[in-house]
């Protein structure tokens, strides 16, 4: 299974949408996940989980106010068109 990093910049619909699925009254300080990334930043992340896929979204208090102006009929633009960008794959396969 994948594990991606992805910063609160970066996330494109579908994430967002697990994002409002597993969290729909918001998420709280036992859902948070806290990790030193590869240069000693502690990093502080929710989890998603897709068939093949763990998303750790990092915590911002903009990732707030997306989830909560997040509504399903309106199209979220996307600014990089780069799927991987802002996000940070370990593959647990090797």
């Amino acid at each position: 299974m994948l594990r991606k990093i992805v910063d609160h910049r970066k996330l494109t619909p579908e994430i967002l949408q697990l994002l409002m699925e597993k969290y729909p009254d918001g998420y709280g300080d036992n859902d948070i996940i806290t990790f030193e990334d590869h240069h000693n930043h502690v990093i502080e992340a929710v989890e998603v989980k897709t068939d093949d896929t763990v998303y750790l979204v990092k915590i911002h208090s903009k990732l707030h106010y997306t989830m909560t102006n997040f509504d399903q009929d309106t199209p979220i633009e996307v600014i990089n068109a780069d799927e991987n960008a802002g996000m940070v794959t370990i593959d647990d396969d090797e």
